[in-house]
This record gives structure tokens, sequence and C-alpha cells, in this order.
């Protein structure tokens, strides 16, 4: 008689009792855990049946890890609070922006509660979804009109089809972008219904390319910030000024997409040529475009701001139903354009700002006091505080670093991915960059309240 190999299977309620597995009992819960044990024991059944010679039939403590794993890897994927340490300040896979804590405020108060999203509480009616947000929006930028899309390339996609669908959009060549995901602008153009016009050459479109270009099937003129990149050396293009007197003369719209959206002038940071929302609104574009999770330091969102008119046709549109916000982006934005009213309030309490504002000084002093407390660690070979550059990222400001300090690290036994790795496993993980060799923790991007996150994460180190 042949032996069945499945006869040795743990039971569910074996492996169940084994310390590896009540542990993520404890983490996770009874009955998530018993379905992964189950799975893995199908699946060593089905192993086992399908062999044809000799088959390793896997032990208890084999399967427990096997199933622990498993949960633990499930679990790392799960979406985590992350100290970043990369010293990219609007970090995409980070999730942009970290919210002023009015906006997590407002959240919370809102997400707990019903709330006014489309009532008007004086008259009892239906009201608009993005009323109170226009307000604020018109007050800060002085447009006549706004509304609120859930990111920006649903702004422009909204804009175009609005304003210039089945007609010809005429767009500078040097402004045809792709973006992260690969978002390209011919694209989106496409999708929206517009039929694109390129004018002028990479490095060089002036008024006059876009002046001849216009005929009887120009919808608009489409002027892009393209701030992922930076043309230098030869290089021209048509002033806002020149192209919304053109569009004003033809009698086309005049869409201004600006991207990150600042509301304040950046150069107080020391940053230079990013748009400020009210110059586009004051220089009269028809609609201007801009993002609320980037140098606005708020939710992920799409902003257009413009004539009152030109609002009304994105508003009415039918594709401004599948791309409105939901009551927490809302209360988010709505919470964060609030701080805006008083500039110096928005740079102490919009963590973006804040964090921009933070001189290399003050830095340096929490980067030695970090050094100090990691210095006794015998599992480190060497940590020293290095001069380092921070960038903006999400896009904005490709070529303009922001000088910074670093914490550099090195372990005896580990090499600066596997010390990356580990920081990153910490309970709340911590994220660097490797340069040289070593793992940089930049401070430009870490709150206060996070450095001793950093040394808890190194002192996993073994």
């Amino acid at each position: 008689m042949v032996d069945n190999p499945l006869r040795n299977l743990p039971s569910v309620d074996q492996l169940l009792g084994h310390p590896l597995l009540q542990k993520m009992v404890d983490q996770v819960s009874h009955s998530a855990v018993t379905q992964k044990v189950r799975t893995v024991l199908d699946q060593v059944r089905e192993g086992v049946l399908a062999a044809t010679g000799e088959v390793h039939v896997p032990t208890p403590q084999e399967i427990a890890e096997r199933v622990a794993g498993w949960m633990q890897r499930a679990e790392a994927e799960k979406l985590q609070v992350v100290v970043n340490a990369t010293g990219v300040l609007l970090h995409t896979g980070l999730g942009r922006a970290p919210l002023p804590k009015a906006a997590c405020d407002r959240i919370a108060a809102l997400s707990q509660r019903y709330g006014s999203v489309e009532l008007d509480l004086a008259e009892g009616t239906r009201g608009s979804r993005t009323a109170a947000l226009e307000a604020l929006l018109c007050e800060l930028t002085g447009a006549e009109a706004a509304t609120v899309v859930n990111n920006c390339a649903a702004a422009t996609m909204l804009a175009l089809g609005a304003l210039a669908g089945g007609r010809e959009v005429i767009v500078s060549r040097g402004q045809l972008v792709e973006i992260g995901g690969s978002y390209r602008l011919p694209e989106v153009m496409t999708v929206a219904g517009c039929h694109l016009r390129e004018v002028g050459t990479t490095n060089k479109t002036r008024i006059d390319d876009y002046a001849r270009a216009i005929g009887a099937e120009t919808g608009a003129l489409l002027r892009v910030h393209p701030s992922n990149y930076v043309v230098y050396g030869f290089a021209e293009e048509a002033s806002l000024k020149d192209m919304v007197q053109l569009a004003q003369q033809k009698q086309v719209a005049m869409i201004d997409d600006i991207g990150s959206g600042a509301l304040i002038d950046f150069s107080r940071f020391g940053l230079q040529r990013e748009p400020v929302v009210k110059d586009s609104v004051a220089a009269g574009a028809t609609v201007t475009l801009f993002s609320g999770d980037k140098l606005l330091g708020g939710p992920q969102c799409g902003i257009v701001v413009g004539q009152k008119q030109a609002i009304k046709k994105l508003t009415q549109h039918p594709m401004m139903r599948a791309v409105r916000i939901d009551k927490l982006t809302m209360a988010a934005l709505q919470a964060t354009l609030e701080l805006y009213r008083d500039p110096e309030q928005a740079i102490e309490s919009i963590p973006l700002l804040r964090l921009l504002n933070t001189d290399v000084a003050n830095l340096r002093l929490r980067g030695g006091r970090i050094v100090e407390q990691l210095s006794g660690l015998e599992s480190l070979s060497s940590v020293a505080l290095v001069e380092t550059q921070a960038t903006m990222g999400g896009g904005s400001l490709p070529t303009q670093p922001l000088p910074s300090v670093a914490v550099a690290v090195t372990a005896k036994s580990l090499s600066a991915s596997q010390l990356s790795a580990l920081c990153r496993s910490a309970d709340t993980p911590v994220v660097g960059r490797i340069q040289d060799d070593r793992l940089l923790l930049d401070l430009k991007t870490v709150a206060p309240t996070e450095d001793r996150m950093l040394v808890a994460a190194l002192q996993l180190v073994r």
C-alpha cells in the first residue's frame, strides 16, 4: 500500500496554534489568518497531487512561515504613514503635499457627520457643490468664478472639452508636455474632442506663430507651463499678455495651464520663475488651471478659475460629474484656502511652506542632535552630517535645488540598499535615498517631530 503523503499535513487548528501565526492573529484577525492558512494548505495539496516524482511535504513550521511571510508582505503593502527623508518635498510616491492640521481637522469633522455638500442652508434647496470654494478662490485670485475637479489633468480635459470641443486648439511645440504616468497633452486633447494645432518650434514660439495659425476652426489658445523641464539658451516664448490680447481680438478662449498652482510668490523661498495664479487672472486668461496638492499645499484636486461664462460652460459640461470632488476633498481644500487669507499664517501652518521656510542652520542643529544619538551604536560604521540639496519634486521647479542637510549613515554588516530596506521596515517606515554607497536621511523633508523616528529606525540595525 502506497503511503499518502497528505496524511502528515497539519490541520487548520494546529497551524493556528503555532506561535508565528498566533502573532499574526494578534496583529490582523483570527478570520484573516484562518483564510490564509486554508489557502496555503490547498496550494500544498494541489502541489503534492500534481507531482509525478518524489515530493517534499512542508512541515508545520514551513507552512506557518509561508503563511506569516505572505501576511507580512500584504500588511507592508497597505497604505501607511511614512517619514519622508528623501529630500523631495512633493514626492509623488509618498503622496505629495502633507495637509495642514486645519485641513485634517475639517476632514475629521465632516467625515463623521453629514455636511452641506449640495444644500443651500439659507434657502433649504439644492445648492452648488463648490459654492463655498468658489467664493474663497475668487477672493484669493481675483477671478470672477471658479470650480474644482479631482485633479489638474481632469481640469485640462474639462476645459478643453467645454471651451474648444470639436475645434482646433493652438499650442506651442515647446509645450507639448508629458508628465508622470505617460500623461501626454496631445492624447488628452484627442480624448477631449479637440484638434491639436502645433505652432513654432521646440525652443522658439512667437506671438506671430499663433496669429498665423488662428482660423475659423480655432476654439482656443493653450499655454502650458512646462513645470517639469526647462529650455535654456536660444529660446523664446510668447508672453501671456500678448496671447490674451490675440485671443480677445479673435474671440477665442485663452486657456492658461500653470500646473503647480502658487498662490504666493515663491521667490521668498529662493525659488524663481514659478507663475502665480493672481498674475494669470490679472492678465485676462479665460481660465487658469492649477493643482491643489503641489505648491498650494492642499489635497489632490484640479482648480479652475477665470471668467464667469467660461466657468459656467465647464460646470454644465457632461464630463463635470465624472470628475467632481467628494466632500473630504472639499473640506481639506476649504480649510487650506482659508489659511491663505493671511500669507504669514499660511507659511506657518501649511507643512510644505513651513518646510520650505526652514533654514539650513535649523537643519544643522537638528541633524547634530540625531548624529549624537546614533554615534554610540556599534552596528553603524559611520554617522555624519553632510551638506546636500533637496528638490521640490511633483514636476515643479526641476532645476532649482534647495540647500539642505542630511544624516549620512553606513552599517557594518549591511549594504546601503539593505540599510535602506531595514529603515523602511520600521514601525513608522523611514524612506531615505542612497548616494555614494551611503543612506542619506535628508532633513529638509522631515518635520522636527519625526526626528526621533529616524533614530528609532536606525536602532534596528544589528
